[in-house]
């Protein structure tokens, strides 16, 4: 995994979400986000990082994990506090349009990037097995999936880890950040 070497750059994945890395200021990441009907990431946790959405044209569902889900338009802003399990999504018939940020950014782009990747090779929404097992393990304690089973979690994925390792699967991942 090559990384720019320079803001601005984008990201996509194959169903439709788009992220624009714009800037840091500090050690906040500013971006912009775009996504199709329906489209948006599963519940997850930033373990490390505050991240803060604004709304500029669309409707952004959003949910907090144990809560009812809640909506967004034009103007609205939506902040998800670090270690609190979230997803969100469009939640209507145009392109959402949203900025936001994330502080602080830490590996974020570069998680993001390769996961992306993983995505775009992968099938059915899920990572490329490998490099999905080696992002998941590897940045385990600043990232996490709330809907992968405790199970798959705790075993299934360090071994895919491990065994990627044995079969040298890694070698792109040479230059990764380290985790915190």
């Amino acid at each position: 995994m090559t990384m720019p070497q320079q803001f601005p750059f984008t990201i996509e994945t194959k169903y439709g979400e788009k992220i624009n890395f714009l800037r840091m200021e500090g050690a906040r990441l500013l971006l912009e986000g775009f996504c199709t009907p329906m489209a948006g990431p599963g519940m997850h946790t930033h373990l490390r990082q505050d991240e803060g959405v604004a709304v500029v044209k669309g409707t952004i569902g959003y949910q907090i994990l144990g809560e009812e889900p809640r909506y967004a338009g034009p103007g609205d802003s939506v902040t998800f506090k670090r270690g609190v399990p979230h997803r969100f999504w469009n939640a209507g018939d145009t392109i959402l349009r949203c900025t936001g940020w994330i502080d602080p950014a830490e590996s974020i782009v570069f998680f993001l990037s390769s996961m992306y990747e993983a995505i775009n090779r992968g099938e059915n929404h899920r990572p490329e097995t490998f490099d999905g097992a080696y992002l998941s393990w590897r940045y385990r304690r600043e990232y996490d999936m709330s809907e992968i089973p405790g199970f798959v979690k705790k075993v299934i994925i360090p071994a895919t880890y491990f065994v990627g390792l044995l079969l040298g699967k890694y070698g792109k991942f040479k230059d990764a950040p380290k985790p915190k």
